[in-house]
């Protein structure tokens, strides 16, 4: 009897792992990753104060390689919707000038650049597209960086 609940459970398995993508089948799922990936280093960053929930960040206008033919907006949009997807986060606004003077100790201005990190990969299946994501933490009205992560990997270039 266990043999056989073993090898039914064996076969569930086996058919889930080969009906979930391997891949991610939209540019959103894409970015919707990339954004998780970066929420993920940006609040374990040692700069970052505990608890996160007492902190803002202040979402720069991000840098976005044409290259990758993603949006500015549509990055942005993914990157802050993964930020305000974690719970107990920090508080997520857009960044303007104005709010360069009289920031508080409980600021950060949170700066992206997304580029293309080398020439398309054609494989037999797909194409990837290799990126390199740059976060940098500065306090606001500040040029000195406080923390700097880069995130690099591929898209697959159907999704885009």
């Amino acid at each position: 009897m266990t043999l056989r609940l073993t090898a039914s459970l064996l076969v569930l398995l086996l058919t889930g792992c080969a009906a979930s993508p391997e891949r991610p089948e939209t540019l959103r799922q894409a970015l919707l990753n990339l954004g998780e990936r970066a929420a993920e280093r940006i609040l374990d960053a040692p700069s970052m104060p505990r608890p996160p929930t007492d902190q803002v960040l202040l979402m720069a206008p991000p840098e976005v390689d044409v290259a990758l033919s993603i949006g500015q907006e549509r990055f942005l949009e993914s990157l802050t919707r993964a930020l305000l997807g974690v719970s107990e986060g920090p508080q997520v606004l857009d960044w303007s000038d104005a709010m360069a003077e009289g920031s508080s100790d409980n600021q950060w201005r949170l700066e992206s650049r997304l580029e293309a990190d080398g020439p398309r990969l054609q494989l037999s299946d797909r194409a990837l597209l290799p990126y390199r994501l740059s976060l940098a933490l500065r306090r606001p009205g500040a040029d000195e960086t406080l923390w700097e992560e880069q995130i690099s990997g591929a898209f697959d270039a159907t999704a885009l």
